[in-house]
């Protein structure tokens, strides 16, 4: 229990790091320019707080137990080497795992156009294919610039003809499928699956299923839309919230509390009776192993819960309002600096960034820091918020800025290190999370409806912008590795430093 409380206690220093400056921003903004009724104030400060405490438990849980479980499962089915069996596991994985994603609920819940379970299955369905489609090129080698440069030249042919108010909805599927409970467990598979090759490139090769998941999301919101031709897609409001003294603000939070508690019961049971099964059948893990595992479980539970609630009623109404509060200014434009300030900031309260990386750098034996990833992400949420906020103000389609985001991404993909590409398309679907979800949707919503735009056209793609910068921005940080290394060996010629011999450099 020792060890427990000195993981907690580490935990707890990140998860404040991570949090106070998004919190801190918001107060002087509420303090000066932007003031927010005490009520949404209120709601936000407690919601920050049981983000603090969710975010520290759900971290020390997917190590605990998210990790381990989708490691074993995957080196487990692997092992078969039988086609048969592995591809209708990997298909059924990434459908059970994509219907416990809170993140996908949140977004079916906001399009009214299309009913949530269809919209919900066909997504899981889209993530199971795609699945599918990376064990593949896992096991045959098939480099991942080949399958991104297919299936987003594809994605972008269909974009020409799915329905114009359904593109951004269609994109953002893509950035909220890689959330929380997805990105632990499927890295972790990959890592099992890639730990029974035995060739230099198994490593990298661990990483590019959240990549190729991304996109299976998309494609099957634009067939859907092309199905259903909905005139527009419809959107649910945000509602703020009014709190007259301290028990209002419990009642807030206990009333939907329920709520969260079966949302993501509902998310984890399938992945545990996934687990269970195997374990019964052919992992047979010892009892001190799954004593650790159900720990892990029981700390992630807590945690998403925690977090989700802290995110969904207490951050929502107060990006909602605050969105609407500075784009309502005679210089309205503040919008733009003040949407990347935050943005910046608020990528570090991503569970999911975490995850990725610690996997990063275990996975690298240290040679892509984890500092670095983390700036590099901030960096490209940054710009993708300021260029959505740009969007909102302006009303520019979201194509002009995907198709040339897409292409400069892979355009980079050529001249960069292939285990940066590979990392920079698994991060696009890790920074877009609940936190993007719950507050940067919010905001620019809010927003929108203070200049008098279209929601859905142009506030709904924060996601999918989200999701897109950060595929250019690591791939630069894969450039100036690979020229540090040149200039290192260089100055040193007897010392060979190359990307294979994971040498530790942080940028």
């Amino acid at each position: 229990m020792q060890l427990y409380r000195a993981r907690l206690r580490e935990k707890l220093t990140e998860a404040l790091k991570a949090v106070l400056p998004i919190v801190v921003i918001v107060l002087l903004l509420s303090f000066t320019i932007a003031p927010l009724p005490t009520s949404i104030l209120l709601a936000y400060l407690f919601g920050g707080f049981l983000l603090i405490i969710g975010m520290m438990f759900f971290t020390l849980g997917a190590e605990l137990a998210m990790q381990p479980m989708g490691e074993r499962l995957g080196s487990r089915i692997t092992q078969t080497r039988k086609l048969g069996i592995i591809l209708p596991l990997g298909l059924l994985l990434g459908m059970l795992i994509t219907v416990s994603e809170p993140d996908l609920q949140v977004l079916a819940n906001q399009v009214l156009s299309i009913p949530s379970p269809v919209l919900i299955w066909c997504v899981a369905l889209g993530v199971g294919i795609f699945l599918v489609i990376a064990l593949l090129r896992m096991l045959l080698g098939v480099p991942l610039r080949d399958m991104l440069l297919l299936f987003y030249g594809v994605t972008i042919l269909l974009a020409f003809f799915a329905p114009k108010s359904f593109l951004a909805v269609a994109f953002d599927a893509g950035g909220v499928t890689t959330g929380p409970m997805t990105v632990p467990f499927i890295m972790s598979f990959g890592i099992g699956i890639s730990a029974i090759r035995s060739d230099r490139h198994a490593a990298d090769d661990s990483f590019g299923l959240i990549s190729l998941c991304s996109i299976g999301p998309i494609l099957a919101v634009m067939i859907l839309s092309l199905i259903y031709r909905p005139e527009s897609a419809e959107y649910t409001a945000v509602a703020i919230p009014v709190i007259d003294h301290s028990i209002t603000l419990a009642r807030l939070f206990t009333e939907a509390m329920p709520t969260y508690l079966r949302e993501i019961a509902v998310a984890v049971l399938p992945i545990i009776g996934f687990f269970g099964i195997f374990q019964i059948i052919s992992l047979h893990l010892n009892g001190k192993s799954l004593i650790r595992i159900g720990i892990g479980l029981l700390y992630t539970y807590v945690g998403l819960v925690l977090f989700l609630l802290g995110a969904n009623v207490g951050f929502m109404p107060a990006g909602s309002y605050l969105g609407q509060t500075l784009a309502a200014l005679p210089y309205r434009w503040i919008v733009i600096p003040i949407g990347m300030l935050i943005g910046y900031f608020i990528v570090k309260a991503e569970p999911a960034v975490y995850v990725l990386m610690k996997q990063v750098e275990e996975l690298t034996s240290g040679k892509v820091a984890g500092r670095s990833l983390q700036i590099s992400l901030s960096i490209g949420v940054a710009v993708s918020i300021g260029l959505a906020m740009l969007r909102v103000l302006t009303g520019i389609s979201i194509l002009w800025f995907i198709l040339p985001g897409y292409g400069i991404a892979l355009l980079l993909s050529f001249v960069v290190p292939k285990l940066f590409t590979a990392i920079a398309f698994d991060s696009g679907g890790v920074a877009s999370g609940p936190m993007t979800a719950a507050f940067l949707l919010p905001f620019a919503v809010g927003a929108c409806l203070a200049v008098g735009g279209n929601v859905v056209t142009d506030a709904f793609g924060v996601v999918a912008m989200v999701a897109m910068t950060p595929l250019i921005t690591i791939q630069i940080l894969g450039v100036l590795y690979r020229i540090r290394s040149a200039s290192h060996t260089a100055a040193h010629p007897q010392v060979a430093v190359s990307l294979e011999n994971y040498t530790i450099i942080e940028l």
